[in-house]
């Protein structure tokens, strides 16, 4: 019997409820937009469901607009390596609003990969309240620094 195409959905995506890692449930939705007006707390991301592909790998990658570390250097993009862990499976990927807001604001995008494809995309802009949003130009992937 030919084993079946991992189907990949994008279900929602923009602003949700705070997220608890530790926690099987996923944040609950709250607003679909790309433009996220950067307030401590404000989570953003967007849910997949994933099916036909239990125990695959998925990588996931948060290219952020340049948040700095302690030495004020840029912190490299948020990836990692998941395993989907149900043949109907929803996964959320996103991330929160910190302190200092300044270098958070721009442009994130976040991308899944499986078998080296992108699977699933968004980019969102955060702006600070009373700028609203901006026209930035995202690099292709391997322009970017």
């Amino acid at each position: 019997m030919a084993k079946r195409k991992p189907e990949i959905r994008m279900r929602t995506f923009g602003i949700y409820t705070q997220w608890d890692a530790d926690s099987k449930e996923l944040p609950r939705f709250c607003k679909s937009t790309t433009s996220v007006r950067a307030e401590v707390g404000v989570e953003f991301g967007f849910v997949v469901n994933i099916k036909n592909a239990k125990n695959q790998s998925l990588r996931y990658c948060i290219d952020h607009p340049g948040i700095l570390d302690a030495e004020g250097k840029k912190r490299p993009p948020f990836d990692g390596i998941v395993y989907v862990k149900q043949n109907d499976w929803n996964f959320y990927l996103g991330d929160t609003v910190w302190e200092p807001i300044e270098d958070k604001l721009g442009l994130w995008q976040l991308t899944i990969e499986m078998d080296e494809k992108v699977v699933a995309e968004k980019t969102f802009e955060l702006y600070r309240d009373d700028e609203g949003p901006a026209e930035y130009t995202l690099a292709p992937p391997n322009e970017r620094p």
